[in-house]
């Protein structure tokens, strides 16, 4: 089940404004023509910025995920006709045969026990063509961004179109080992109205992810630093072999 960040259809609809610079994605799209993908499946799809930049320059794109609510605000944007939406997680995939599959932001990270990472890594493995590759990120355990994440960081006052002027900050609630817990307040000035929406995220370390891929029979080509984030994630570029 989606957090109620992306699930719930007032804060779906403020996603995009509270977070505009996907300046992130870049690399992303940059790797798409690096590795000659014409087939892209964006897992986490969430509002559907990537998937539909991809879909605007041509490319077959699917846009997967399990919020409904952040789906429906992904097919009111330009170029969401020509994306394949599809509502659920990867367990739910249909029968496809993929060039790419991305996981970005904090996607992969939402996976927090190690059979539900497993199974869901052998549904991409399962729709990826031979030698076609998964590419995702996540975030350096040793960098701590935690740390920062609180109200006097976080706080922002955004004023946006058939909303108005919404309040939002994020706060930690728990720290146990290798996962993070936080909480999303936003206040909605228009009616006072006061939104949570918690989550967790696993921070696993390169050592789990790179032994995770290869026990479900993935080749790791490459282990890269996010460009916009130098020392605080690692994106991982994973094949299927070909044989």
């Amino acid at each position: 089940m989606a957090d109620k960040l992306f699930e719930d259809p007032r804060l779906a609809v403020i996603y995009d404004p509270f977070d505009p610079d996907r300046s992130d994605l870049e690399a992303y799209e940059s790797m798409v023509d690096e590795f000659g993908a014409r087939s892209v499946l964006d897992i986490g799809c969430g509002t559907g910025i990537f998937a539909c930049r991809l879909a605007a320059r041509g490319f077959e794109v699917s846009g997967l995920d399990p919020a409904e609510a952040s789906l429906k605000v992904a097919q009111t944007k330009p170029w969401s006709d020509r994306v394949k939406w599809i509502h659920g997680n990867a367990l739910n995939l249909p029968p496809l045969t993929i060039d790419l599959a991305t996981m970005t932001a904090n996607v992969a990270q939402v996976f927090l026990t190690d059979e539900e990472w497993k199974e869901t890594l052998l549904a991409v493995r399962a729709v990826l063509r031979p030698g076609g590759r998964l590419v995702f990120e996540t975030r350096n355990p040793k960098a701590q961004a935690w740390l920062k994440w609180n109200r006097e960081n976080t706080y922002k006052r955004v004023d946006i179109p058939n909303c108005g002027v919404v309040e939002g900050w994020v706060d930690v609630t728990d720290v146990q080992n290798s996962f993070v817990s936080f909480r999303w307040t936003y206040i909605f000035e228009s009616d006072g109205a006061v939104i949570t929406s918690d989550s967790t995220l696993r921070f696993r370390s390169r050592e789990e992810i790179t032994n995770s891929l290869r026990a479900v029979g993935m080749s790791l080509d490459e282990v890269r630093e996010a460009p916009d984030r130098p020392g605080r994630e690692f994106v991982f570029i994973a094949r299927r072999p070909t044989t």
